[in-house]
C-alpha cells in the first residue's frame, strides 16, 4: 500500500521524480505504467495504470450517460495522460495539469499515498486546504462506525 508523505519536486521539462519508497512499490505491484490525472486540477493523482483500468471496468458497467460516470471522465480525460516511470523514477504530469495544481518547477511538492495511488500537491496549496477543511467531530464519528 502506498501511504505516508514524501517532499519531492518537478524538473523544468515537467516530471516528477517518484519517491523511492512509492517507486519500488508501484513497480513491483503494478509495474510502470500509471495514468496522471485530477478530478478538480488542484492537485495531481498517479494511479498504476492496472489500478485505474479497475476504476474503468468499474465505469463502465453504468450507462453512458450517466451523469456522474460523465462528469468524473470529462474531469479525468481532461487532465489526464498514460505515463511511464523513466528508469530514474520520472514521469510527466501534463502541463496543463501543472499549471492548474500550481506544480511548478524547481519548488517543493507534497507526495501523499492513498493506499492504491498518489497524490501530489504544491506544498502551500496542501497546507492551505487542510486550514480549509479541518478534521471534525463528524469524521471521527464516521471512522468510528468503521471501527478506525
Amino acid at each position: 500500500m502506498l501511504r505516508g508523505n514524501y517532499t519531492a519536486r518537478v524538473d523544468a521539462k515537467g516530471r516528477l521524480k517518484v519517491p523511492s519508497a512509492y517507486r519500488r512499490i508501484i513497480e513491483d505491484r503494478w509495474g510502470p505504467q500509471v495514468y496522471v490525472t485530477s478530478l478538480t486540477g488542484e492537485a495531481a493523482r498517479i494511479y498504476p495504470l492496472k489500478e485505474w483500468e479497475t476504476i474503468e471496468e468499474q465505469l463502465s458497467l453504468l450507462p453512458s450517460m450517466d451523469p456522474a460516470k460523465r462528469k468524473f471522465l470529462d474531469r479525468t480525460n481532461y487532465y489526464g495522460q498514460v505515463g511511464e516511470l523513466d528508469g530514474q523514477g520520472r514521469v510527466v504530469i501534463h502541463p496543463l495539469l501543472r499549471s492548474s495544481a500550481e506544480l511548478m518547477p524547481e519548488t517543493d511538492v507534497a507526495v501523499l499515498g492513498y493506499l492504491k495511488y498518489l497524490e501530489v500537491w504544491s506544498q502551500e496549496r496542501f497546507y492551505a486546504s487542510r486550514l480549509s477543511d479541518p478534521f471534525t467531530d463528524d469524521d471521527a464519528a464516521a471512522l468510528a462506525r468503521l471501527g478506525i
